[in-house]
């Protein structure tokens, strides 16, 4: 028997992966507190991909909703996630914004954070723990798993091995981005990474678009996993995680513990079925097992921007030629993984290819960068005769002539013309165009119309005749504390 801890995903990966990242802190904010009291380990709440999102799409200003957040929840550690060098540009960012990324995460009360780099760029990562760790925050050590020829055991021992060794980094993350591991693999992949781990907790995350993750889940326990990674019903399955209420229930069939309250599943779930089907996003999703999902191995999310490119192009049929094209791509980039920023640029890769007709006649700036290894060493060799073509691209010269820069803090600020670590992260992150808009929007909507019921209008009313930020409701079998925010 062990004791098994939970990751909440809902306020992250769940919406990330079925809302398209336009979560915004309304959406949210009237179930915080449920939440926060449900005895998650810790809960995963942003990225630099959301931030991006709720500016361009929600303009909204992801600082402030990272405060209310934050503060909502101030029972359980709130993580953010951050790849090692590129997580606020698309491109290759400068160590010193990434640092002050790491940093402002902290300042707005993020106190855990998983740090990913899918070519293991491990300096970048050891280097951004001991930033975290000026706070006293928790770091897990991301191991971004992907099936390849080259992606054996010994690989991913070789990284734990290099990531454990870091007195800075608590947890090691299996991340399993296209929900590809079985028990088969499982078998020979954990034993090794656990030798590895120096004794640190391990988590796995496992994206559930073969919908076999939570068995994956339940033999990743019975191999040495302490920590997994779940949302609640409506925000999970398919692209996302397993549901947190299947999940507990099967941990307590196991004879395992948790110390999760599960009374608090029903509303929270509630909650969010009703904010995701007025705002027209997925609920309730399942998925089926498909072999060329193993092949191609694109995160769900990337399904859908796929489908959008070939609706621009009028050529939404092609989807299948399109999933097809990627895993060959991926073949000739030298195998990497699957996650951001990369499966990004092999998706968009296989899409220019299908939709022009010419294999490799449009090569994106980030392709280059990633084949003259700005981004890193590449996990295999690409195919000659793909570097050949990616090299002779118009642009290919220019951007190999020019690695990536490291200017200083006191340099981007003049850049951007700011003295403010977080407006500068928002104006490297998007054009400044975009900020002034979000930022001219007003302040953040603390809830929607739509999300309203008799219960909450009730407990609204309460805490104004009371004059009180907090009030309790409980029943002989329910209790729940819900707090004002505006």
């Amino acid at each position: 028997m062990a004791h098994i801890e939970f990751l909440d995903e809902t306020l992250r990966d769940g919406q990330q992966s079925l809302w398209g990242m336009r979560m915004q802190a309304g959406h949210a904010l009237p179930v915080a507190s449920l939440i926060d009291r449900t005895g998650y380990r810790v809960i995963d709440l942003t990225g630099s991909s959301m931030f991006e999102c709720l500016i361009k799409y929600c303009r909204e200003n992801p600082w402030e909703g990272l405060d209310l957040l934050t503060a909502a929840m101030p029972r359980t550690k709130i993580r953010a996630g951050m790849r090692s060098n590129a997580s606020v540009t698309f491109s290759v960012t400068p160590d010193s914004l990434m640092d002050a990324w790491m940093r402002q995460l902290n300042v707005h009360g993020c106190r855990s954070f998983w740090i990913y780099d899918v070519l293991f760029n491990i300096d970048k990562m050891h280097r951004l723990a001991k930033v975290a760790k000026e706070f006293g925050s928790e770091v897990a050590g991301s191991i971004m798993f992907t099936l390849s020829p080259v992606h054996t055991d010994e690989y991913y021992a070789d990284k734990a091995d290099k990531l454990s060794i870091c007195p800075d980094i608590d947890t090691l993350l299996l991340y399993d981005t296209a929900g590809v591991l079985e028990k088969e693999r499982l078998k020979t992949l954990l034993p090794a990474i656990k030798a590895k781990a120096r004794g640190k907790p391990i988590e796995f995350h496992s994206n559930n678009l073969l919908g076999q993750s939570a068995k994956a889940y339940l033999d990743a326990i019975e191999l040495g996993v302490s920590i997994i990674h779940t949302a609640v019903r409506p925000m999970a399955n398919g692209p996302s995680v397993p549901s947190v209420e299947v999940m507990a229930r099967n941990v307590e069939l196991m004879g395992h513990t948790h110390n999760l309250d599960t009374s608090l599943f029903a509303p929270v779930s509630a909650h969010f079925e009703k904010a995701g089907k007025a705002a027209g996003f997925l609920v309730n999703q399942y998925a089926e097992y498909d072999v060329l999902s193993i092949q191609h191995q694109i995160p769900g999310g990337m399904v859908g921007t796929m489908k959008a490119q070939l609706v621009q192009h009028g050529m939404s049929e092609r989807l299948e030629e399109v999933l097809q094209e990627t895993a060959i791509v991926r073949r000739e980039l030298g195998y990497p993984g699957m996650a951001t920023p990369f499966s990004q640029l092999v998706g968009t890769l296989a899409v220019l290819n299908i939709v022009t007709g010419k294999r490799y006649s449009v090569i994106p700036d980030e392709v280059i960068q990633y084949a003259a290894q700005h981004y890193g060493a590449t996990v295999a060799p690409i195919e000659p005769n793909v570097l050949d073509k990616i090299m002779s691209a118009p642009r290919a010269k220019e951007i190999c002539a020019n690695p990536p820069e490291q200017p200083t803090l006191a340099e981007l600020h003049q850049r951007f013309g700011t003295s403010n670590d977080d407006e500068l992260i928002l104006r490297a992150l998007v054009p400044s165009s975009e900020v002034d808009k979000a930022l001219a929007a007003g302040p953040v909507k603390t809830s929607f119309p739509m999300l309203s019921s008799p219960e909450l209008d009730q407990v609204q009313r309460l805490m104004k005749l009371a004059n009180s930020a907090v009030v309790q409701v409980s029943s002989p079998d329910f209790k729940l504390s819900l707090r004002r925010f505006s």
